[in-house]
């Protein structure tokens, strides 16, 4: 990523370029990261191809001014912390279903950022730590988006919320292209969840603001929750009124691709 990218990447979240490459510009980027990049499966819904290359990542989130899913919202903001001055690697998560079992390998991508101590840093995963993680602490971590623990399962780290497992990470480092079969798999097969809803969702100064279909949810700090029946003209603006996101249609679940799932 060259310095005009990385300046047009700082310009799409809102922050200035930072002095140094430490734990408090390490802080500020994820959250400026959050609030402004939504998580969204537009790309999913509308059969767009998911290309995991930096190019293709900057210029869908910077010059698209869209957001995406784990894989592209992770694998993009890797590559700008990499570009100022951070160590950074892929890690490859499993995801706890509803039955309490973790998904495949690969299901999820996070990052280990490599200050003086290791930090898990997580844009991609829609409601989860508004702040990094200390990934060598094993007490919990206080966060505003509740109380965050890292348990270890034999040689690999299970990432709790408020007591509930989110994910089981895979501590070896892994490169941008080992996520994409299942990154494919994800984005076509109709077993798979993003598939069968569209969701756009993003940080607020207040909570969190959603679009699910043609719901938009708005989520309160303080566990508040409204909802709005929306109709298809309303959604649209909706899109670009909380996203930022222009579509001259309603996206719709997309027919599964040809291929194995």
């Amino acid at each position: 990523m060259d310095a005009r990218q990385v300046a047009a990447y700082l310009d799409r979240i809102g922050l200035p370029r930072p002095e140094h490459a430490d734990a408090a510009a390490l802080r500020a980027l994820q959250l400026a990261h959050l609030h402004a990049v939504p998580f969204e499966t537009l790309s999913v819904a509308r059969g767009e191809p998911i290309v995991l290359t930096e190019r293709a990542l900057w210029e869908k989130l910077v010059e698209r001014r869209r957001g995406g899913f784990c894989y592209e919202l992770n694998g993009a903001f890797a590559g700008l912390l990499t570009a100022l001055g951070h160590r950074v690697e892929l890690l490859a998560g499993r995801v706890f279903g509803r039955d309490g079992r973790p998904g495949p390998p690969f299901d999820h991508m996070a990052l280990r950022v490599l200050l003086d101590k290791p930090w898990l840093v997580d844009v991609g995963f829609g409601r989860f730590s508004h702040h990094p993680l200390r990934l060598d602490g094993r007490g919990e971590q206080s966060d505003p988006a509740g109380r965050f623990t890292l348990r270890p399962h034999g040689a690999e780290l299970d990432v709790l919320m408020d007591g509930e497992p989110q994910y089981r990470l895979d501590l070896r480092p892994y490169a941008l292209a080992d996520f994409g079969p299942t990154c494919w798999w994800q984005a076509t097969s109709p077993e798979s969840h993003f598939t069968r809803s569209t969701t756009c969702s993003r940080l607020t100064g207040e909570g969190r603001i959603t679009l699910a279909g043609t719901r938009l949810i708005r989520t309160g700090a303080d566990g508040s929750r409204s909802e709005e029946q929306l109709t298809g003209e309303q959604a649209l603006a909706a899109y670009r009124e909380h996203f930022g996101i222009e579509l001259d249609a309603l996206p719709v679940s997309a027919p599964p691709r040809p291929g194995r799932h």
